[in-house]
């Protein structure tokens, strides 16, 4: 998990596909953080996302830095406590102009039963799981 932390941190962006229905929906996101041994990502409750992400928990991202690549899929599981809402704006302090712990929109979220596949061009695939 923590070669997909950082691989995600180097590309800086990775897109985030989620359903709505029976139409993907993919979107760049930036947030990224470990906490407790999980991998989180954070949005907000009003967004899009975050109603697709509650009606179909399953998404996958993708990440490319020019040479490897990385699919993670699964679950995205909410966690509301605010320890872990202040673990991830504490990890992105810009963030906390827009978001607050204690508001009612910061949204939190952990990979389970993750599958994380790093590929390339030239070499076999190597697959993760956390």
């Amino acid at each position: 998990m923590q070669r997909v932390f950082d691989f995600l941190k180097e590309c800086g962006a990775y897109y985030l596909a989620t359903v709505e229905g029976d139409q993907p929906r993919v979107r760049p996101f930036g947030t990224v953080d470990i906490f407790e041994g999980k991998l989180y990502i954070q949005t907000g409750k009003v967004k899009d996302v975050s109603k697709q992400i509650q009606k179909n928990s399953k998404v996958e991202l993708c990440a490319f830095n020019g040479e490897k690549w990385v699919r993670v899929t699964g679950k995205l599981v909410r966690d509301e406590r605010v320890e872990a809402k202040e673990h991830m704006l504490d990890s992105y302090p810009n963030l906390k102009a827009m978001y607050s712990p204690a508001d009612d929109n910061t949204e939190v979220l952990y990979f389970e039963d993750a599958i994380a596949t790093f590929s390339s061009f030239t070499s076999e695939p190597e697959v993760i799981r956390f």
